[in-house]
């Protein structure tokens, strides 16, 4: 499992960073996210997909542990 850095760009979308991999994308969805939780599978701009445990809305930047999943292709 990956470390992986999350921030919000100017335009207030999520980018996700994977130091080891020097990976950048930015989110196109993620699973939860909302007041209450924020979390679940993110699906990154070049179609890889993470999962985080869902939590409580994080302050951003953070940093977070992350599964990459297999997309079964």
């Amino acid at each position: 499992m990956p470390s992986v850095m999350l921030k919000k760009n100017p335009e207030g979308k999520l980018v996700f960073y994977v130091p080891k991999k020097d990976l950048e994308e930015v989110a196109e969805s993620i699973e939860f996210d909302t007041p209450e939780k924020w979390g679940g599978e993110v699906v990154l701009s070049d179609g890889s997909k993470y999962y985080f445990e869902p939590i409580d809305p994080p302050d951003f930047p953070i940093t977070l542990r992350a599964k990459r999943v297999d997309s079964g292709e």
